[in-house]
């Protein structure tokens, strides 16, 4: 159910002031670079754009599926905080208006869970379900912890059951999952640090060699035998770089 068509669309990332400036910025050094190095002419930045472009998807995603872990995360913690004020007697609807507060202390006004928690408040101050509500955020969201917690609660109200319990053990399949997530990144960590290298190592070789032979490499530059083969190296590059990618993503795939 759509209840607030303004709400924000964790699977597509919201920049923040100045971070769009700085992003397109980092991606036109990228594509300079790419042009100096592998054609030392300013006419190669029109076509490398489509490099530019694609880095500028690869960091929007990276950043959208950040977001979507930190939502995730801070969800938990909201939803241990229902549970308190359950066991204090709250109904399950106080309770989240009362976990804004406790919110607010841990992440901020302006956090991505107190801007869904104002949704909730709004949402229920106009006789919304709750259900309803906790659904269009699973919807928005994209992540699996909370459209699953979004399904048992729904479950759970309209078959009906001990909400605290229930919500207890939803809260604690998504913290082990939240945990082994973070046991994931710090065990890629080392390898995605020697990836980087290995992607940044050509340019420092290219690099070292042009500064302490300075022409060695021009036969390779402003000719069509030398721009075939620029192009056909920079083809190989990126075709490793993105075999790389494809390995990571596919490892981070397997052990989660």
């Amino acid at each position: 159910m759509k209840t607030n068509s303004r709400q924000r669309d964790y699977r597509s990332y919201q920049w923040k002031r100045g971070e769009l400036v700085r992003t397109i910025l980092v991606c036109a050094t990228v594509t300079g670079a790419l042009a100096y190095f592998f054609y030392r002419s300013l006419w190669a930045v029109v076509p490398l754009g489509a490099a530019g472009v694609c880095i500028f998807r690869e960091i929007r995603r990276k950043k959208a599926k950040k977001a979507r872990d930190q939502l995730a995360e801070q969800f938990r913690e909201c939803i241990l905080s229902v549970v308190s004020s359950l066991q204090a007697g709250y109904s399950v609807e106080n309770a989240f208006l009362e976990s804004e507060k406790d919110m607010e202390l841990m992440y901020g006004k302006h956090s991505l869970i107190g801007d869904e928690l104002i949704f909730v408040r709004r949402g229920l101050h106009i006789n919304i379900n709750l259900e309803d509500l906790l659904a269009d955020i699973a919807e928005r969201s994209g992540c699996v912890d909370i459209g699953e917690f979004a399904q048992i609660f729904a479950l759970a109200k309209r078959n009906g059951g001990n909400m605290t319990e229930i919500i207890k053990n939803s809260a604690g399949q998504i913290g082990k999952r939240i945990e082994l997530r973070q046991e994931v990144h710090v065990l890629l960590g080392g390898k995605q640090m020697e990836l980087l290298i290995m992607k940044l190592m050509p340019f420092g070789i290219l690099l070292y060699v042009g500064m302490g032979n300075p022409g060695y490499f021009d036969s390779l530059y402003h000719n069509l035998t030398g721009i075939a083969i620029m192009t056909g190296c920079l083809a190989v590059y990126s075709g490793a770089y993105a075999l790389g990618e494809s390995v990571m993503s596919g490892i981070e795939a397997q052990l989660l």
